[in-house]
Order: structure tokens, then sequence, then C-alpha cells
């Protein structure tokens, strides 16, 4: 690996370690500006947009990474899209276990949701696409199997984004276990019929 490629894998590094800091000890995800990062990291102004293309998609692998220690400290999310159950039981328990992890880490949440929900691809947010493609089993073909996840996923990103707003406006507390349940099941029912 020559000189310059190690320089921009330390920046990168650096730039992923000061964004993941400041963002496990800010209030609101707002306060964590590109020039806070930077100057954290060492490094020139520019190089956020130079390495990951926005503040925001860095805060999207700062997720990604938090995603991955949250499946190596909890084997058992790993392990749920190979459980023996049902695809349609697989899909609730991926995305009640994906939306905890967002309400209980929200200032990453809203930081990444715009941009997740802007730039969702086949491979941005689509992990139960595959169990939802299966629960169909051919009764819906591929493109329809995506727009359900496309769907899916969207809406429960919107929850959490919205999460206060629910529980002020409609009494719908997601941060309580059993309501959080409660609410993505019936989302998932709605939408695997």
């Amino acid at each position: 690996m020559g000189a310059k490629k190690r320089d921009l894998e330390a920046t990168k590094k650096a730039l992923l370690g000061a964004a993941k800091e400041l963002m496990t000890s800010c209030e609101d995800s707002d306060e964590v500006t590109s020039r806070a990062i930077t100057a954290k990291a060492g490094v020139n102004l520019a190089m956020i947009n130079y390495c990951f293309g926005s503040r925001e998609a860095l805060f999207y692998e700062v997720f990604k990474q938090l995603l991955a220690d949250a499946q190596a400290a909890n084997p058992e999310l790993a392990a749920l899209m190979c459980a023996q159950l049902t695809p349609k039981e697989r899909v609730a328990k991926l995305h009640f276990s994906m939306m905890k992890m967002m309400i209980a880490h929200f200032s990453y949440s809203k930081a990444i949701t715009k941009y997740i929900l802007l730039n969702r691809t086949n491979g941005i947010g689509m992990e139960s696409l595959p169990c939802i493609t299966e629960h169909f089993g051919g009764r819906k073909n591929e493109r329809e199997c995506s727009l359900i996840a496309f769907e899916l996923s969207s809406l429960h990103e919107l929850a959490v984004l919205r999460h206060r707003e629910l529980k002020e406006y409609y009494g719908l507390d997601l941060t309580d276990d059993a309501v959080l349940e409660k609410y993505v099941r019936e989302t998932v029912d709605r939408y695997l019929d």
C-alpha cells in the first residue's frame, strides 16, 4: 500500500473515530458539525466530502459500525436471519431489533435517517428483503418484494425519527418494548398479508 493510500485510510479512520466520539457525547446530532468533526480528527474540512461524499454519509458509516458492534455484542441479532422462524416472523424480529437500536442511539439515527431515506437502494436498509421474498414464495415478483421492503423499512425509519411526536400526539411510546413490538407486528402484518 502506497503512502498516499495509507494517509487516506488514516484520515478516514480519524474522521470515523471523531464522528463516533462526538455523536456519543452530544444531545443533538445537529451539534456535530463538519468543522467539529474535522477539528477533532485533526484534518482539513474538505476531507469529509473527499473521503465520504457528505457528513451524512460519514454518519451512516459510523452507524454501520455501531450496527456491527451491536451484532457482535448480541449474537442472537446476527443469528436472527438464520433462525428457524417463519420469514414473516424474522422480518418482524429484525425490524423490532433495528428500531429498538435506532431509538436507543437516537442521535445517530436522527443524523442518518434522512440520508438513508433519500439514498435507499437494494443495499442500504434493505436487510429484510430476502425474508420478504421467501415469505411470498413466488406469489410476488422481485420488484414487488423490493418495493415492500423499501416501504416497510422507510416507514419504520420515519417512525423512529418521529417517535417523540408519535408518543405526544398518538400515545404510541415506541421506547416501550411491548408497544414497539406490537407496532412492528401490525405494520409487518399489513405488508406481508
